[in-house]
């Protein structure tokens, strides 16, 4: 865990960083927000398309049949697609879009372990919700997608509290976001 991290674990306020150069000023919020907005327009499309060759892959005839395996698969896709894209280039393409890089703590390109665990942590913005909705029993949509809606607000919401205003799976990371537009 880096220092940032055990400092905020312990409620202390981070100590006060230098600020970013101008080449590495993070995005606003509405940015990042939008940009994740349309990754999940274009992961639907991968997991679908990862979905149909599995299912063909394994003569699967319904959806219950072999969902473990199913959900294993897709799970390592968007690992792929992930880690891939920011090891090589540090933007997905909803990033590019949006302007938006993924680099180290220092502004340098992610390192294949590093973005392993930015995806792994990543995870942050759904389980909590999910975990808590399960413990509470709540399977009927509008509790679960209401829990899963405030959840993600309030994971936002979080980036005001953290240094450079970048999101909790970041600290933790030792990466940024920062803004590629030209000045």
């Amino acid at each position: 865990m880096t220092s940032s991290t055990e400092t905020l674990l312990r409620g202390e306020s981070p100590p006060a960083a230098a600020p970013s150069p101008p080449h590495l000023l993070t995005p606003s919020l509405r940015r990042r927000l939008a940009a994740f907005v349309y990754e999940g327009v274009l992961l639907f499309g991968l997991v679908m398309a990862t979905g149909a060759v599995y299912a063909v892959a394994t003569q699967q005839r319904h959806a219950l049949q072999g969902r473990p395996g199913m959900m294993a698969v897709q799970f390592l896709s968007l690992a792929i697609y992930f880690i891939w894209f920011w090891t090589h280039g540090g933007q997905t393409l909803a990033m590019k879009t949006w302007h938006v890089r993924l680099v180290s703590r220092l502004g340098g390109p992610v390192a294949p372990r590093q973005a392993l665990a930015r995806f792994m942590a990543s995870w942050l913005w759904f389980m909590p919700a999910w975990l808590g909705a399960w413990l509470l029993d709540w399977h009927r949509s509008t509790a679960l997608y209401g829990t899963m809606g405030a959840w993600v607000c309030m994971y936002a919401c979080l980036t005001w509290l953290l240094p450079e205003r970048q999101f909790l799976h970041d600290v933790i990371c030792g990466t940024k976001l920062v803004d590629t537009r030209r000045r």
